[in-house]
C-alpha cells in the first residue's frame, strides 16, 4: 500500500491523507501516522471498497506533500554505509551517528529545494527513511521491525560549509526545504527485504550515487533497538538511515546544486523522488 499526503492543485491547504494506486487516489478518513496492524486493515478496506459519493481523484488534480506532514521526529544517521565511510576516509563507528531535522525542512515530491545564499555547498544524499508505526520504548532488535509501519525515499540535503564549520551538524542539515520525502510512503509489506534495495541519485539526468542498502552498516532493526534506549519513538516519527557513496563534497572536483538542477533519488520498490533546486 502506498500513503500519500496531497492538496489539489491550485490550493495551498494541505488535505487528509489518501491511498495511491496506479493513477487512482482514493481519500482516508484520519490520520495514517498511527500504521498499526489494525488501522493498516481498515485503510485496505478504504481500497477495496471505495467511497462511491466521494470519487477518487486522479494523479494529475492533486500535489504531493511529504507523506508525513508533521512528524514528532526526523532522527537521521550519519556516516551508516560502509563505503561512503571508506570515501570519506572517516572511521567506521561503533555507535550509531544521530543528528536531527526539523519540519521546517520537508518539502514532497515535485516540490523545490530552495537556496537563499545562506549556504555556498549544498548537497544531495540519496537515504532510506523509515517511519515508525506503534510507540517504542527499549524495544529489542528481535521485535524492532513490529514497530516499522513503512519506508519513504529521502534526499537529506546538507549545506557543507555550515556543516563543516560547526563542531555539529544541525545547521548544516536544518534549513528550509533541506528535507525532500516522498513520493509516497511504501508499507512495510511491501518490501520484504529492506536491506538489500538499490538506491540512487542523479543530478541533471547523471548518476552520482548508485549503491544498495545492503552496505548499512546499521541496519533498522539495530537504529530502532538503539533510538528506543531512553527516548519513546511515536507513531509517524521519521528515521532517515544514512546516505552512500558519491556525496557532491567529497567528489574531485567537488559538485554542489545549483539552481536550475533536477534532483532525483531512487529506491528500489520504495519510489523515485525528484525535485527541483532555485533561488530565492
Amino acid at each position: 500500500m502506498k500513503l500519500i499526503a496531497y492538496s489539489l492543485k491550485g490550493e495551498t491547504s494541505l488535505r487528509r491523507g489518501a491511498i495511491i494506486e496506479g493513477n487512482r487516489v482514493e481519500e482516508v478518513p484520519g490520520s495514517f501516522t498511527t500504521l498499526d496492524t489494525d488501522h493498516l486493515a481498515h485503510l485496505q478496506e478504504v481500497l477495496d471498497r471505495p467511497d462511491t459519493t466521494h470519487p477518487a481523484l486522479t494523479v494529475s488534480e492533486v500535489d504531493l506533500h511529504a507523506p508525513i506532514p508533521n512528524p514528532g521526529k526526523i532522527l537521521c544517521i550519519g556516516l551508516n554505509y560502509l563505503d561512503h565511510v571508506l570515501e570519506t576516509s572517516a572511521k567506521v563507528p561503533e555507535h550509531p551517528i544521530l543528528f536531527a531535522k526539523y519540519n521546517n525542512t520537508l518539502v514532497g515530491h515535485g516540490g523545490a529545494i530552495r537556496l537563499d545564499g545562506t549556504s555556498q555547498e549544498v548537497d544531495y544524499e540519496a537515504e532510506l527513511a523509515f517511519v515508525i508505526g506503534k510507540r517504542a520504548y527499549r524495544v529489542s532488535e528481535d521485535t524492532a521491525m513490529d514497530y516499522v509501519a513503512g519506508y519513504i525515499t529521502a534526499n537529506d540535503v546538507s549545506a557543507r560549509d555550515l556543516q563543516f564549520a560547526d563542531t555539529q551538524w544541525v545547521r548544516g542539515k536544518t534549513l528550509d526545504t533541506f528535507c525532500p520525502l516522498g513520493p509516497y510512503l511504501v508499507t512495510k509489506d511491501e518490501v520484504p527485504d529492506p536491506h538489500n534495495l538499490r538506491i540512487s541519485c542523479r543530478v541533471n539526468g547523471t548518476t552520482l550515487q548508485d549503491s544498495n542498502t545492503r552496505q548499512l552498516i546499521f541496519k533498522i532493526p539495530a537504529l530502532v533497538a538503539y533510538l528506543s534506549q531512553g527516548m519513546t519513538l511515536e507513531p509517524g516519527d521519521v528515521v532517515l538511515t544514512g546516505t552512500p557513496p558519491g556525496v557532491g563534497f567529497a567528489r574531485n572536483p567537488k559538485i554542489f546544486l545549483k539552481p536550475g538542477d533536477s534532483v532525483e533519488i531512487e529506491i528500489e520498490s520504495v519510489g523515485l523522488l525528484q525535485n527541483s533546486v532555485v533561488e530565492v
